[in-house]
């Protein structure tokens, strides 16, 4: 679409806005609007004004030419409590800042840089984007280009709109520039809205480890967790989220009071801030196909802060096995395991210093009851090419992280797990990311737990590997939770799920579990929770995990439906992994494997599901020859998948596996 059309079209929306709004008009100089650089989305932003002179400031967003977000108020709810001195006059509309703002001007940007992570999805990402920022003031004064002498203390307060648009989607955030009286803002809400088309509906779920209920925006339980993944009428996946959330708190969308069809952020609590300050980013994702939103998740690392540490080479993504009984003897068999199986790292789960729910039990020592000399585990371990990682709880990390860190790192322990950490309120937020910017000082890497969600933060302090926020493979889901949550949760990023292969509650099969292990993105990846090296008998599918990685340079997403199957394949080197898995009733998945290198052969090893194998985890290994040409079908069982491991043949395996083709494998 060129700029004239988009002029027209801008035009033409103009008209019909002014046509259908009875009781306001669009102020003509407050109305601005904002392209992707692909041109698929188109932002608009404006004031109206009613007949009783009130201002209002709104947004709308098109999506390759369809409703997304219909016209959706924006502001902040200030609460000052202001005394009754020379510093501020109070008047009645002081606590609404998207109410009776005065448009004091416009800027316009744009950046198309390509940056690479420390480890993540891909090797580089791109961040292109077009940005727009209305600047707004609060009363009457004029934005001063700094503060001077002179400038009158009963005014002066300003408030910026900024609007990025992405080809992977669209966000915004309001900044406060330093006000000329000095006073901090009590945020007590948000105004923002998202007004969405009427037949919407979304996965909802309400806290960040429940399950998730397709629902029409009507009838919910309270606020629904995010990212929050909606399915509009028109046909197009809309994910809304938050990115780059380290000193506010967190929100939720929940349904508007008042207006049918309209989400409003809700804030967990309020928020104290010192100016100049900007909130954090609210983002709007949308696609034709939901695989879309899966592709395009780097927008949440794009919109937080580079990379913050200058040295990062002791960052070790890696796979993990929990040590399940907490005794010396057998810490040392699963470090033998980990070193056989091809892992990085063994895990301390809760307990090694005591009741971890007991604000006297001290994480600086091994509880007198566990025979644990972890100084010689992690020694022992050392030799094996193995590293240890521990977990604390957040009773003990707040009494004595100053004194943790130093002892763990002279200990060399690799990781912390975080428990049972608050989130949610500015403090608790706060707290969270400086304990983890203390632990990149003691070269510690983090995985947290619990209700932690991520807005991002790992692009900034890289040893952030990992978190839970997810109702994860402990605690037994079944299928379709799992063929969600690539839709849902994971359009956030990372988390561990902490893979349970071999215990019997699990209620899917076994291929589904390896390819789960493909699916899910965890640069730390749990890969044995609930089991022990004695589970182990040989099962040669297992050979899948020690060839795994976790850490990726290309990432692909091949085929998918929300709740109904998926397929990714990822990349390291010049191996790749695919992991394909389906819901609980039986399906079909087909894919083109054109992701290879052109006119290059590959061993793939197949790993699905099959009753009439010896072994109790019923998986067949297959291994053929393939192309870039190659279609592969295959039929999953309920709950089923299946998982691959693509190779560059070699010449011995072009001799032995050639004659084998995909017709006589699934």
């Amino acid at each position: 679409m060129n700029r004239g059309m988009l002029r027209v079209g801008f035009v033409l929306l103009m008209m019909i806005m002014m046509q259908t709004i009875a009781a306001k008009e669009v102020i003509p100089e407050t109305a601005h609007q904002l392209t992707s650089p692909d041109g698929a989305y188109v932002v608009d932003l404006y004031q109206t004004i009613d007949g009783r002179g009130k201002k209002q400031l709104f947004y709308r967003v098109m999506y390759k030419g369809k409703q997304t977000i219909l016209e959706s108020e924006l502001g902040v709810l200030i609460e000052n409590q202001l005394f009754e001195s020379a510093l501020a006059v109070p008047n009645d509309d002081s606590e609404i800042w998207g109410e009776n703002l005065r448009f004091t001007g416009v800027r316009r940007d744009s950046a198309d840089t390509v940056w690479k992570p420390v480890y993540g999805e891909y090797a580089a990402i791109r961040d292109n984007y077009n940005e727009l920022t209305l600047h707004f003031s609060k009363g009457e004064q004029e934005r001063p280009s700094y503060l001077t002498e002179g400038y009158d203390k009963n005014k002066g307060y300003f408030m910026d709109v900024v609007v990025r648009a992405y080809n992977e989607g669209v966000a915004f955030r309001y900044h406060f520039p330093e006000p000329s009286n000095g006073l901090f803002l009590h945020i007590v809400g948000e105004q923002t809205q998202f007004a969405m088309p009427e037949g919407t509906k979304a996965y909802y779920e309400r806290w960040a480890q429940g399950p998730y209920t397709l629902l029409p925006l009507e009838g919910w339980n309270g606020e629904s967790e995010r990212p929050l993944t909606m399915v509009l009428p028109n046909g197009l996946s809309v994910a809304l989220t938050e990115a780059q959330m380290t000193d506010y708190v967190r929100m939720k969308p929940g349904l508007h009071p008042e207006k049918k069809n309209t989400l409003q952020v809700m804030l967990y609590s309020s928020v104290d801030v010192i100016p100049a300050y900007s909130t954090p980013w609210r983002v709007i994702m949308a696609a034709e196909k939901p695989t879309e939103l899966i592709a395009n998740n780097t927008l949440i690392l794009n919109l937080n802060p580079e990379n913050k540490l200058n040295d990062v080479s002791w960052i070790k993504p890696g796979k993990v096995i929990r040590v399940t009984r907490l005794t010396q003897a057998d810490a040392l068999k699963y470090i033998d395991f980990a070193a056989e199986r091809g892992l990085d790292y063994v895990h301390f789960d809760a307990g090694w210093y005591g009741p971890e729910m007991r604000m006297s039990s001290s994480a600086l020592k091994v509880s007198s009851s566990r025979d644990l000399d972890i100084p010689e585990v992690v020694r022992y371990a050392a030799q094996k090419g193995i590293g240890l990682w521990v977990y604390v709880n957040q009773r003990a990390l707040y009494q004595e992280l100053d004194s943790i860190l130093p002892l763990y790192q002279k200990w060399g322990i690799k990781g912390i797990k975080f428990g049972f950490v608050q989130v949610g309120n500015q403090y608790w937020t706060n707290w969270l990311h400086q304990a983890i910017i203390s632990c990149a000082r003691h070269e510690l890497m983090v995985d947290i737990h619990d209700e932690y969600r991520p807005t991002g933060f790992s692009r900034t302090y890289p040893n952030l590997m990992t978190m839970e926020g997810i109702k994860g493979n402990e605690e037994f889901p079944d299928a379709t939770h799992n063929t969600l949550l690539p839709f849902t949760r994971f359009v956030a990023g990372a988390a561990d799920y902490t893979i349970c292969y071999y215990d019997k509650r699990i209620k899917t099969t076994h291929a589904h579990q390896l390819a789960l292990s493909v699916v899910y993105y965890s640069p730390i990846q749990y890969l044995f929770w609930y089991d022990n090296p004695s589970h182990y008998e040989g099962e040669p599918e297992v050979d899948f995990f020690k060839q795994l990685k976790t850490v990726w340079d290309d990432t692909k997403v091949l085929t998918g439906e929300i709740g109904s199957h998926i397929a990714m394949a990822r990349r390291s080197g010049d191996e790749w992994f695919v992991g394909a898995i389906t819901n609980n009733e039986p399906g079909a998945v087909q894919f083109k494997t054109d992701f290879l290198e052109a006119e290059k052969p590959y061993l793939a090893t197949f790993y699905t599901d099959d009753d009439t194998q010896p072994t109790k985890t019923k998986v067949k290994v297959t291994r053929l020859i393939v192309d870039a040409s190659s279609n592969v079908k295959m039929k999953l069982k309920a709950s089923g998948g299946c998982a691959v491991h693509l190779k560059p043949a070699e010449k011995s395996d072009l001799k032995t596996f050639r004659k084998y083709s995909l017709k006589t494998v699934l």
